[in-house]
């Protein structure tokens, strides 16, 4: 009937109704996303109720995975670390970003415009070069501190043991510390200063300033800064698998890796591992947006304007700044330092005046002749660039859907997209494995399987940066556009693209750097000649290369180090966005 009508008017001359394209784009955005975010989820629950489909006997439906997960003698003490560690690295890093964000936002402190830039820089070194610099350096066996105790003061017994829970604490809290820090930071910037201005005037000490209103108001944003922390600890898999797994300390994720990697490997064990793993890291999200939401009642910036003024702490601003320079060798000196001093030795030794003659370049040169580093580096750009281009395209169009239109049930597509926010890197790995294990489409064991991998998992990150640069264009430029006869495609990429520029590029150059240091995922979907950087680190380490594996990570870090000061330079030259 449907046919004949359109017949009709076509053979009476009328015009068939052209498809607009707008829809043609929300269709395509909503069935990417549900493909990216929701499918691999969907197979990975399949996978943890079912048997392994052998040649012998097909898959059948089981609880046995459950069961061997929840209630097996190990299943309490698996539980038990990975809260430990979670809440652990957590509190640490909390603890340390908070103190110094509240010393360099409200505090008189010398050298407060090193304060930003020198305690972002542990972002940029990935974190299984982080992890294997500080097992270098505090190692029982081989760490450097360890050694000079034991030749300079005759220590028999190692100072330090890295490999322990608070070993693993120390270094995953340190890496997290500046993401505790920024988060601070900004609350802290944000914060009116009256109330403290008129506690002071009413006599009292700083210290009760600081605790009695300054933490206070900042209360919303340190809970939520520290269960941010507590997902990323808890879907944390280098530094488990380099300081956990040799002491049989295992988390969740190391759990993972190793049912995913034992023979014959145990799929449905690593799913119904995941499942609880993705509970976990769910219900943090969940209650961090609660959080959030309840953050009205502590507001004290109002329409009124303020001017933001830092607290006179004294003499004790020497002491704090002697924290500060401190933190930063501990931090960022100590690891690139130890790196470096490896890099250029024939093998690995403690820093003597001997050990000075046997500096030399070798181990650069070995890297570089390597027939896998320029093809693991190719492989990072690739996916780096591939990731960062395809995730600000996908979620430019999903902000504009669910900011700028009025369609119902949008919001749906605004949760799909951040739904990637509470996988954890090995559980995305472990799923997208599964699924196209079972669909087959040609693309397991390449390099499409890990541009899938990285564009899902960067997924909300994009949205963020979208989000926010489209809240910002008025919707009157766009009618303007549409009065002047624009068609819906033309000022979607003559003028809503164009405008969304700075927060573009600004996610663009963020995904480039996160993507260039992904591992967990990595891990499980890598296959032979397809490595990537942080793959290539593992093997070096698993190899026990570790001079070529310092010689790669002194060049990652300089190559890093290097394109963060230009984008920081291109940004203040171009005005591009650093929200």
């Amino acid at each position: 009937m449907l046919r004949s009508d359109a017949l009709h008017r076509e053979n009476d001359g009328g015009s068939i109704p052209r498809t607009d394209p707008k829809w043609l784009l929300i269709g395509i955005a909503v069935a990417i996303v549900a493909w990216l975010a929701l499918i691999p989820l969907g197979f990975l629950i399949w996978q943890s109720f079912l048997t392994a489909d052998t040649l012998q006997a097909h898959a059948a439906f089981t609880l046995q995975h459950y069961l061997a997960a929840y209630f097996s003698s190990e299943s309490f003490e698996l539980l038990a670390t990975s809260l430990t560690f979670a809440f652990g690295t957590a509190a640490f890093s909390l603890c340390i970003g908070t103190f110094f964000a509240w010393v360099n936002e409200r505090t008189n402190t010398p050298l407060k415009p090193l304060f930003f830039a020198m305690s972002i820089i542990p972002l940029v070194i990935p974190g299984i070069l982080f992890t294997v610099a500080w097992i270098m350096l505090a190692s029982p066996r081989i760490g450097i501190l360890n050694l000079i105790a034991k030749s300079w003061f005759g220590a028999e017994a190692p100072l330090f043991n890295i490999y322990s829970m608070t070993g693993m604490i120390w270094v995953d809290g340190l890496h997290y510390a500046p993401v505790a820090f920024l988060l601070a930071t900004a609350a802290f910037r944000s914060m009116d200063p009256s109330l403290e201005e008129s506690a002071m005037m009413s006599g009292a000490s700083t210290f009760q300033i600081a605790r009695r209103i300054t933490l206070k108001l900042a209360w919303p944003a340190i809970l939520g800064a520290f269960l941010i922390l507590f997902v990323r600890a808890i879907e944390s898999f280098e530094v488990p698998a380099l300081l956990g797994l040799p002491i049989g300390l295992r988390v969740f994720t190391s759990a993972i890796y190793e049912a995913v990697n034992r023979y014959p490997s145990d799929i449905g064990l690593a799913s119904a591992y995941s499942v609880t793993l993705l509970l976990i890291t769910a219900g943090g999200i969940y209650y961090q947006s609660r959080f959030l939401r309840q953050g009205d009642k502590y507001s004290t910036v109002t329409g009124k304007g303020f001017r933001p003024r830092t607290i006179d702490i004294g003499r004790w601003r020497y002491a704090s700044a002697s924290l500060f320079l401190a933190y930063v060798a501990v931090v960022v000196v100590l690891p690139f330092l130890v790196l470096l001093w490896s890099s250029l030795q024939r093998y690995y030794t403690v820093p003597s005046w001997a050990a000075m003659r046997n500096v030399s370049l070798g181990a650069y040169e070995r890297v570089l002749e390597h027939p896998g580093f320029f093809r693991s580096v190719w492989n990072s750009a690739l996916l780096a660039v591939g990731a960062a281009t395809l995730v600000m395209l996908l979620t430019s169009a999903i902000a504009w859907i669910t900011i700028k239109t009025k369609i119902p049930g949008r919001w749906v597509l605004d949760v799909l997209a951040s739904l990637p926010l509470a996988f954890p890197g090995i559980v995305l790995g472990l799923s997208l494995m599964i699924f196209y294990l079972n669909f087959d489409i040609g693309i397991y064991g390449t390099l499409w399987i890990m541009l899938i991998a990285y564009a899902t998992k960067f997924l909300p990150h994009g949205m963020r940066y979208n989000s926010t640069s489209m809240l910002q264009i008025h919707k009157e430029l766009e009618e303007s556009a549409a009065m002047s006869g624009a068609s819906w495609l033309v000022v979607f990429r003559r003028i809503v693209l164009p405008l969304l520029k700075p927060g573009l590029v600004a996610g663009w150059i963020y995904i480039v750097i996160v993507s260039i240091r992904e591992f967990s995922s990595s891990i499980l979907l890598y296959s032979p000649g397809n490595e990537v950087v942080s793959i290539m680190i593992w093997e070096f380490w698993q190899n026990g290369q570790y001079v070529e594996l310092s010689a790669f990570g002194v060049m990652l870090i300089v190559v890093l180090f290097s394109f963060l000061m230009f984008v920081q330079l291109a940004s203040k030259r171009f005005g591009v966005s650093e929200s």
